[in-house]
């Protein structure tokens, strides 16, 4: 459930209303919407009627919210939702590019990559300290000393950080270096990680896992917020299905279903989309004529050379071409408006 609020409302009358629904043992999630505000009532159903909220004169109607994944819903706020981080914007009309290696191999390493970042157009560095890999004894990230490097990086050349949380006794530890927290797919229904996450205060790209529906995906994203965090990013990567040929299926109508259901912003990893460099380049432009705000792509100096995901990863002359054909996709894309 959530109440609308008449425009007259005042900060005042609201903080009371909030502290009023929190008493009662609930959650209370103000947002705009558009010119709209809105309070979400978070918890049971039960120890809070619509009658006792009409009390309050702020309070011009009370809406039963359907979707079972009701605070990320359209039904509970019908203007995307865009999330601002040092000065750039995730979801709107830009688009995003979060690239950067699968792992941090050392120190000359991210910094490379992060300049040919920067000088492509990206903003966002994306790179794994602590990697989760299938088997035990490959490649398992250089943990501390990676988050250092990346920081440096990020810092030399005005990139927002993007690193991966696999454990909730790290969150202390990555929050000290990261911009944004990354949730990998094996760790999407991780619900003990999910609500330590929905306590802090930096966005949180959350990835949807290997074989969750979108309904599955959703609810996730509804475990942070509701647990206090409203600044989730979506990320389609690809799902397992009985396919073989690539390492997973890009549900290409999956991200235009979710930009339909929810107002998160949401982005493509086509890298493990597809597990094929090849494939990296088609899969990110359709995915962003299918509503993608944004891409995360994995590049490398040397793919052939990665400790991880070198198959999938694009050399620094793939990347350049893959940003040129973003932008001119992007223009495409805003052209169609108009017809």
């Amino acid at each position: 459930m959530y109440v609308v609020l008449k425009e007259s409302a005042t900060s005042e009358e609201i903080l009371e209303l909030k502290k009023f629904i929190q008493k009662t043992g609930h959650g209370a999630l103000e947002i705009l919407d558009g010119s709209i505000k809105k309070i979400g009532i978070m918890g049971k159903k039960d120890g809070l009627t619509k009658e006792e909220l009409k009390e309050f004169s702020i309070v011009k109607e009370t809406i039963k919210i359907g979707k079972p994944f009701k605070f990320v819903s359209r039904e509970f706020k019908k203007e995307d939702t865009l999330i601002e981080i040092k000065g750039r914007k995730i979801g709107g009309t830009d688009l995003i590019l979060m690239a950067g290696p699968c792992s941090i191999e050392n120190k000359e390493m991210i910094m490379d990559i992060a300049k040919v970042v920067k000088e492509n157009g990206g903003e966002f560095l994306r790179g794994g300290a602590f990697k989760p890999r299938t088997s035990p004894y490959d490649f398992q990230g250089l943990g501390e000393e990676g988050l250092k490097y990346m920081r440096e990086a990020c810092d030399k050349y005005d990139l927002v950080m993007v690193t991966e949380v696999m454990d909730t006794r790290d969150i202390e530890l990555i929050e000290k270096y990261t911009d944004i927290f990354q949730v990998g797919a094996r760790n999407m229904q991780n619900f003990s990680l999910l609500k330590e996450l929905g306590k802090t205060n930096k966005p949180i790209l959350l990835k949807r896992g290997l074989s969750a529906t979108i309904r599955e995906f959703l609810m996730a994203a509804e475990y942070i917020v509701a647990f206090g965090n409203e600044k989730v990013i979506l990320c389609e990567r690809g799902i397992r299905t009985f396919e073989i040929a690539t390492r997973n299926t890009v549900d290409i109508n999956g991200v235009a279903l979710l930009k339909e259901k929810s107002h998160l912003p949401i982005i493509i990893d086509a890298s493990h989309g597809t597990g094929k460099k090849s494939l990296v380049e088609p899969v990110t432009l359709g995915c962003i004529l299918a509503g993608a705000d944004g891409a995360m792509v994995e590049i490398h100096q040397n793919p052939a050379c990665a400790l991880s995901d070198g198959e999938q990863s694009l050399n620094f002359q793939e990347f350049e071409i893959l940003c040129k054909k973003m932008k001119k996709t992007l223009e495409f894309k805003e052209s169609l408006k108009c017809l």
